[in-house]
């Protein structure tokens, strides 16, 4: 891991780690929410999964992806193409969801934000993996 990256991967991994600890107990209505939310995107077998059991992988795959960045041992390529793949996740769900996007743009409503903020996760994978 070259030093340079240092900053970004321990912002990114940082971050990320967090929300997937936040997550780790999630059911419920929160979990039919995220899990509804995601649906729009999702494949097949991951769309019929129980919503809890979708938190929950949600949350183990946000854990393993933060302590990947935060590892000085695992390659900023790796870790950059695994940051690229969940931010362009985060994103089709952005571009996808119905109230997302002002009508006829790809700019975000009030309510697609919170979503459309997760460019940065692509910028900042594309940049270690690229580097």
């Amino acid at each position: 891991m070259k030093l340079s990256h240092l900053p970004l991967r321990l912002a990114t991994g940082a971050f990320i780690l967090n929300s997937g600890l936040g997550k780790r107990g999630l059911q419920g209505e929160a979990a039919e929410g995220l899990h509804g939310m995601a649906s729009v995107t999702l494949p097949g077998s991951l769309k019929e999964m129980d919503a809890t059991e979708f938190a929950q992988l949600l949350s183990r795959a946000e854990m393993a992806l933060g302590i990947a960045l935060l590892a000085p041992f695992v390659p900023s390529r790796m870790a950059g193409a695994a940051l690229t793949a969940f931010g362009g996740g985060l994103l089709s769900v952005y571009l996808q969801t119905p109230g997302m996007r002002q009508e006829g743009s790809i700019r975000p409503t009030q309510a697609g934000t919170a979503l459309a903020k997760d460019v940065w996760l692509v910028g900042a994978g594309l940049t270690l993996l690229l580097d």
